[in-house]
């Protein structure tokens, strides 16, 4: 049975993903502004926070919330943290491949996390040691061990294109040694996908806890291991993260370890 939190936050965000489908008919009028170089945000992304805000906040009052478009609100052990478009390029370039993210971090740990791909009518959800699914499936990450089977995920964030030769450098060695590379634009499908095995690992340098947090969850309920390069648990503050299964992502961090910060 699931608690009250969890359903709420799939409630929340399936309303959230129905906002974001309604505007889509407009997206080539939708007002975009830059936040910083080459890091953009529609009206969208702004409206569909506030709303995701105003019903997380009349569930639970007492509790906090940061969201990428508004920053944090309130002091608690219990911290909301939501992307309300994780994909905002690609939603304004008509791509279909974005999402909605919500988690739950007690004091800073995610113990409930939610992706929910609207396009797709695909809700990922995980609470803390009751698993993860898709929909009403449970997930398991992929079994592949092996950088030379291996599907990888990557994204390369705006925020730090002056890191542009490093990240490079690491895609470089993944792209000469696993069977294949893909950059999707969401970081929190991106996750997603990782839990429930269409891919098999997934890195990125310059992540933000909005961008992650819920699918960090989903990986780990699914049995994968999150870390950062250099297997610790300060992804969330380097911005740096890699995530598999066990074995894989330790062979992945043979590479990214010699470029962590």
């Amino acid at each position: 049975m699931r608690n009250g939190a969890i359903n709420i936050a799939i409630k929340v965000a399936r309303h959230a993903g129905q906002l974001i489908i309604r505007q889509l008919p407009r997206r080539d009028s939708i007002p975009v502004h830059e936040k910083a170089n080459m890091d953009f945000a529609t009206e969208v992304d702004t409206a569909v926070e506030r709303e995701i805000q105003r019903d997380l906040k009349r569930a639970f009052p007492d509790h906090a919330f940061l969201g990428e478009e508004t920053g944090q609100t309130g002091k608690s052990p219990y911290l909301w943290v939501v992307d309300p478009l994780d994909g905002t390029s690609n939603f304004i370039h008509g791509i279909p491949h974005f999402s909605v993210s919500i988690a739950l971090l007690d004091r800073g740990e995610p113990i409930l996390g939610v992706v929910f791909d609207p396009l797709r009518d695909e809700l990922f959800s995980a609470e803390k040691g009751r698993g993860a699914l898709l929909n009403d499936r449970r997930l398991r990450v992929g079994q592949r061990r092996e950088l030379n089977s291996a599907l990888l995920l990557t994204g390369f964030a705006p925020r730090v294109r002056d890191q542009l030769a490093t990240q490079l450098a690491i895609t470089g060695e993944f792209l000469a040694n696993a069977e294949d590379i893909r950059r999707s634009g969401s970081a929190a499908l991106d996750l997603a996908w990782i839990a429930c095995g269409r891919a098999d690992g997934y890195y990125e340098t310059g992540v933000k806890p909005w961008d992650v947090a819920a699918g960090t969850l989903l990986v780990r309920e699914a049995g994968g291991q999150v870390t950062d390069y250099r297997g610790g648990n300060d992804f969330m503050q380097t911005g740096q993260i890699v995530a598999a299964n066990m074995h894989l992502a330790e062979v992945m961090r043979k590479t990214l370890s010699a470029h962590a910060d």
